[in-house]
């Protein structure tokens, strides 16, 4: 890009810093706030409104002479990324509970569907007692969050009236959080969210990014508790009818971005927040899951920590040909340690103590790296 194009881009212009590769161990090039974590180098790309007018990669080394023509407002935002990148991701406080959330290594967060229509096992956990059973097994097999949801969000999903949801949860909530178990409420409604933390739960999970319900951002300041903002475009009944973007790994970060400062103006400090780019809601089957997949380690530049939920998701199925959402277990552990191997926080999984043993595993051979070649 010449200068003279350069000077004209417009203060409307956006500059993005993705990385290209994630290398463990000794520092080779750019040291993320994740320890051991570092990128080699960057793809600049800058873009002005739907077009691409710059797109090049740069070595980590190179970063500040590549960046120093963009004018001041691109070249700021560019660099606001890398000062997001380098920041740590401290201990998350949780209301209720003395002991936070640490990101030391990657959670397992296990899903409680208490719905009967879930896409992977709608109905197996509608009774009180048998959702609470999974839970403590899968608190038993190493999960370190308990996700429980009332509504289904699968794609085509009739939406739930809120108090009904309210009432297949909040009494699981109850005798779980009485165990001493980190809970996250699965909710896009206001009332079922100050339900769930009065009753004990811990996080909130929106899958709408309190978008949704127009009460569910005060509903959210009120509780103090951390926030999960996921990615979609429409409702689970609308949102796999025909998803579109212009490049769906920016504009999912565009998106998110927006949503943190929503957020922030609303009073909830970026400390409380987790994003989502929402694997398989409202994104082309393969093509657009596959980019985010590969593109994870971008989203560490929002400055918050990252969740993953690829768990049992359609674009295993379309990939693998195994139609039954249960039996995609293996395609999802791989999906799990691509998004370890690019730094995610948070793995969000049905199959929880298989996943357990492949991120143990994996943060093993992350902490030998560490050590040097020699060990």
């Amino acid at each position: 890009m010449t200068v003279e194009a350069l000077e004209k881009l417009t203060d409307g212009a956006r500059a993005y810093l993705v990385p290209v590769g994630a290398v463990w161990g000794t520092l080779h090039g750019f040291s993320s706030g994740i320890p051991g974590l570092s990128f080699p180098s960057f793809r600049l790309i800058v873009r002005e409104g739907a077009k691409i007018q710059l797109d090049h990669t740069v070595p980590a080394d190179s970063l500040a002479s590549a960046l120093a023509p963009l004018p001041e407002a691109v070249r700021s935002l560019a660099e606001a990324q890398l000062e997001r990148y380098a920041a740590p991701r401290p201990p998350m406080a949780l209301p209720g509970r003395d002991a936070p959330l640490g990101f030391s290594r990657p959670l397992v967060m296990g899903v409680l569907n208490v719905t009967p229509d879930s896409f992977s096992d709608g109905g197996k956990f509608l009774d009180t007692d048998a959702a609470i059973r999974r839970a403590r097994q899968m608190r038993a097999e190493g999960a370190d969050i308990i996700d429980i949801g009332g509504e289904s969000t699968r794609p085509g999903a009739t939406p739930v009236w809120e108090g009904e949801e309210a009432e297949r949860i909040v009494p699981v909530i109850e005798a779980l959080a009485a165990d001493g178990i980190p809970l996250s409420v699965d909710t896009r409604h206001s009332t079922v969210m100050t339900k769930a933390v009065d009753a004990g739960a811990h996080i909130i999970n929106d899958v709408s990014a309190l978008t949704y319900d127009g009460d569910s951002m005060s509903a959210a300041v009120a509780t103090d508790a951390p926030i999960i903002l996921m990615h979609s475009q429409g409702t689970p009944k609308t949102m796999q009818d025909a998803p579109d973007y212009d490049n769906v790994v920016l504009d999912v970060y565009d998106y998110l971005e927006d949503r943190i400062e929503a957020c922030t103006a609303a009073g909830i400090d970026r400390s409380r927040l987790i994003v989502d780019p929402g694997i398989g809601f409202g994104k082309r089957v393969v093509q657009d899951n596959l980019a985010l997949m590969n593109g994870l380690a971008f989203f560490h530049s929002l400055g918050c920590p990252v969740l993953l939920g690829a768990s049992r998701k359609r674009f295993i199925g379309a990939i693998t040909g195994v139609e039954e959402a249960a039996e995609r277990m293996p395609g999802s552990l791989a999906a799990v340690l691509k998004g370890v191997e690019q730094g995610v926080q948070i793995v969000r999984v049905h199959d929880v103590v298989e996943t357990v043993q492949a991120v143990r595993l994996s943060q093993a051979m992350h902490d030998a790296a560490m050590m040097g070649a020699g060990g």
